[in-house]
């Protein structure tokens, strides 16, 4: 895992973890990097320092380098975005890549209506908001669930 810190056209700084660099390579070019703040998809890495290992890691200690844990959110906007993927990932069923089908189906009256999340391609997505079909894009990268 890689962590960059990021910045917006905006000068909004925010932190993100990736598999590898090639992996962050992937998602931007992708168009999947947008500032945590504002949204803007104009976003860049920013100058980070190296993070050096010390003796108190070496041993094994957790060392966050004087950050902060990356689960404890940042600011109230954080905290908000925390509590509405709790509040999904509970009250709503993960249908992963068969989202679009789902959201047509129940819109069509083929299935009961329930909450539900997952995933579509920019293809789908806009097919379904072109017939009407009420959906919006969650504001994180979705957690990998098996139902």
């Amino acid at each position: 895992m890689i962590k960059y810190t990021l910045k917006c056209k905006d000068g909004h700084e925010f932190d993100s973890w990736f598999a590898s660099a090639g992996a962050y390579e992937a998602v931007r070019s992708g168009g999947h990097v947008v500032c945590a703040v504002c949204g803007s998809e104009s976003v860049e890495k920013a100058i980070m320092a190296p993070r050096v290992a010390t003796a108190r890691t070496k041993a094994g200690a957790p060392d966050h380098g004087g950050e902060r844990p990356l689960s404890t959110p940042v600011n109230e906007a954080e905290a908000a975005l925390s509590k509405m993927r709790a509040d999904i990932e509970k009250n709503a069923t993960y249908v992963g890549g068969s989202f679009a089908k789902e959201a047509r189906d129940m819109h069509l009256g083929d299935v009961p209506d329930r909450p539900i999340w997952g995933e579509a391609n920019a293809k789908e997505a806009k097919a379904l908001i072109e017939d009407g079909v009420p959906v919006a894009p969650l504001p994180f990268v979705p957690t990998r669930k098996a139902n």
